[in-house]
């Protein structure tokens, strides 16, 4: 856990690389992320008290203040929504009042860039409660299961059981299903409720919309009424 010293002089966002330059991989390391944003977005539409940040900068270690870690996403509660006119750079940890990431999200690669050794180490220093490990490709190849999700618990993570996965912090499930985002239909990772409930993607909230009205108007035609009339 990082604890806060007031004798450090540290720098602050505008000082800081908003990134490590490091290409991603896969067009997926951004979208597994953006998709669970963009469902947070609904069902916490009244909420202005969290961000979920897609390949960000997390400054954390107080003793290498100026070098990174970037997951693929990961989701703070208990921040400001948004900072400024132009939002944040980076996620700057001695500007967020020490509030380390509820849960950070890693989509492995082609490139195994140590996601079950050295970035589980990182992310148990930054305190993250919850690390999700998506590996839909190469779980053979690293002799893990495509989808995993792990609690820290007195500094060490232990790998949590089921799926989808309770997480009684968020009131929120998370796990995997066949879903469509940006006009992809395959498997993705989702948001879930208390009873097992995926919560839908933002084209498919349109597409029940859509269907609710088409099932109105013909209920309406069948009694005789002109929708155009109401």
């Amino acid at each position: 856990m990082v604890e806060y010293n007031a004798l450090l002089r540290l720098p602050s966002s505008d000082e800081l690389p908003d990134s490590d330059d490091t290409p991603v991989d896969s067009e997926l390391q951004d979208l597994i992320p953006a998709l669970l944003r963009a469902i947070l977005s609904i069902i916490w539409s009244d909420r202005q008290d969290w961000i979920l940040a897609c390949d960000m900068g997390i400054y954390y270690d107080l003793d290498n203040p100026r070098v990174p870690i970037v997951p693929d996403g990961f989701l703070s509660v208990g921040v400001t929504k948004h900072k400024g006119e132009f939002g944040r750079k980076s996620y700057v940890m001695w500007e967020e009042d020490f509030i380390a990431p509820v849960m950070v999200i890693e989509h492995v690669s082609h490139t195994y860039g140590g996601e079950y050794d050295q970035k589980i180490q990182k992310y148990a220093k930054l305190g993250a409660l919850y690390y999700v490990i998506y590996n839909p490709e190469f779980y053979r190849r690293d002799q893990h299961e495509p989808f995993e999700v792990y609690k820290l618990i007195e500094g060490k993570y232990i790998l949590q059981s089921g799926e989808p996965v309770w997480l009684p912090e968020l009131n929120l499930g998370i796990g995997r299903a066949s879903g469509i985002f940006e006009a992809w239909q395959r498997e993705w990772l989702f948001w879930y409720d208390q009873d097992g409930n995926r919560y839908p993607s933002p084209v498919e909230v349109i597409q029940q919309q859509e269907t609710q009205n088409a099932k109105l108007l013909k209920k309406l035609q069948e009694l005789g009424i002109d929708p155009d009339t109401l």
